[in-house]
């Protein structure tokens, strides 16, 4: 009896092992699989003229710049905040135009899989301000913040290209304060190199650098009026991401950020988190391509309607567990 006992368990410890094995397994192929673009074939996209109802094929990201500046919204369900952030990001894109000739500039709006009137608002905007400076991009169906983002990166037209939140938090007019940070940047990249002709001869555009938009000044008072397990929350999530990606950038989430086409050219081939912590894995990438990170304090307000909240958690720190493998492991390949 003992001798089948032992037999037993035996068996069971096989099976148990098997078990765990055949789950790692699975584990790592549908890591290597889901994440890494290798295998992802994307069908050719396509923006819709809803003036002339004529299709227009998207630039490409590698393409050389049309435009000084691109900026990239995410949206998912931002029928009633959308309107409001667009019609004050395009008064300002406008009234900068009219000042400075040499200035242009494109809105692509990423409608992700919406369910409400999205759709609707931004072509609204095409039809007043024509496709060539607003566009919509529809993914047909709910990726994720990041990976919206990378396909309105990825079909962008800008020198600069900017990701800025649907719901208005940041002012627009921040973007200056990027800009001309990363112009100063670029000087000293410029400076730094020989002084040659073609050296000196560089746009912006081809100088990797990111800037990041940083409600870290405002830490102080947030602190003071949340409640005590959402301090909790936040400052552990520092803590993941400080270990995940290392130091450098204390606000990582704040949705407005500025990059050069180089440096995007760079980051949106590779980013492979779809949703909550896509942020973090572009500082990780800026460190793995050495490209200059800058973090700039921006105007923020709260604005009703966010889509994160405290169950989101557990799935952020699952994203940064898979980057973390991912990268480390070497399963998520870098493409340069």
């Amino acid at each position: 009896m003992g001798f089948i006992w032992t037999l037993f368990e035996f068996v069971l410890v096989l099976a148990a092992v098997f078990a765990l094995g055949l789950g790692a397994a699975i584990f790592f192929a549908t890591l290597r699989r889901k994440y890494n673009h290798d295998c992802h074939v994307e069908a050719p996209p396509v923006f819709e003229d809803p003036n002339s109802l004529k299709p227009v094929t998207c630039p490409n990201l590698l393409d050389p710049a049309e435009k000084y500046i691109s900026l990239i919204i995410p949206a998912y369900n931002e029928e009633h905040r959308l309107p409001g952030a667009l019609d004050e990001t395009l008064n300002y894109l406008q009234e900068r135009a009219a000042r400075d000739k040499s200035f242009s500039y494109e809105v692509v709006i990423v409608d992700d899989g919406s369910a409400d009137g999205t759709k609707r608002v931004g072509f609204d905007f095409v039809k007043r301000y024509t496709v060539e400076n607003v566009r919509v991009i529809l993914l047909g169906r709910n990726h994720g913040k990041g990976e919206a983002i990378r396909k309105g990166m990825l079909h962008s037209r800008g020198e600069l290209l900017v990701m800025l939140d649907a719901d208005g938090a940041t002012k627009v007019s921040d973007l200056e304060k990027l800009e001309n940070q990363i112009h100063a940047v670029a000087l000293k990249e410029r400076q730094l190199r020989d002084s040659s002709a073609s050296d000196l001869a560089l746009k912006i555009s081809d100088v990797p650098i990111a800037a990041f938009g940083s409600r870290a000044h405002l830490e102080e008072k947030a602190l003071a009026t949340r409640k005590w397990y959402r301090n909790f929350l936040m400052k552990g999530f520092h803590l993941v991401v400080l270990l995940a990606a290392g130091p450098g950038i204390r606000d990582t989430q704040c949705g407005f950020k500025m990059f050069t086409r180089a440096a995007a050219q760079k980051l949106f081939v590779n980013i492979r988190l779809k949703r909550w912590c896509f942020d973090v894995e572009l500082v990780y990438l800026c460190k793995l391509f050495h490209i200059p990170m800058i973090e700039i304090s921006v105007n923020w307000s709260e604005i009703p309607g966010s889509k994160v909240n405290l169950l989101s958690i557990p799935n952020m720190l699952w994203e940064l567990a898979l980057m973390s493998l991912g990268y480390r492991t070497g399963i998520w390949k870098i493409h340069s």
